[in-house]
């Protein structure tokens, strides 16, 4: 019912920035909570940011607070992860997806997935 693409990743330099967006199809959209993941090789799949249905609430991960920002367009089917000072430790696939439970952190909460995208922070 709701396919999510994610694009924006690509390497970027320690204390750099990359914005990252994940684009919808389908009619359902705004009917979603929406979260950021990533993932490294070997390590967990961790709760990066949420976003509630219409953008007014977001919360984050403490390791993420104050350099990423979570936002969404929902004319546009698209939410957005400003990152910000990035580090070496941010290199991961990100992911975004789709949940109707606003305030999660865990990944079987979300319904849907997008293919995720590679962020890699060299020093």
């Amino acid at each position: 019912q709701v396919q999510l693409v994610e694009s924006g990743g690509g390497l970027v330099q320690a204390g750099g920035s990359l914005r990252l967006s994940c684009t919808a199809s389908g009619q359902t959209f705004s009917s979603y909570a929406m979260g950021w993941f990533r993932q490294a090789p070997g390590k967990v799949r961790e709760f990066v940011a949420g976003i509630n249905l219409t953008g007014g609430s977001t919360y984050y991960a403490d390791s993420v607070k104050g350099r990423f920002t979570i936002s969404r367009d929902n004319a546009k089917n698209t939410v957005y992860l400003q990152m910000n000072s990035l580090k070496e430790e941010d290199t991961a696939v990100y992911y975004c997806a789709a949940t109707t439970q606003y305030g999660s952190r865990w990944y079987q909460s979300y319904r849907y997935w997008g293919q995720g995208t590679q962020v890699t922070v060299s020093s």
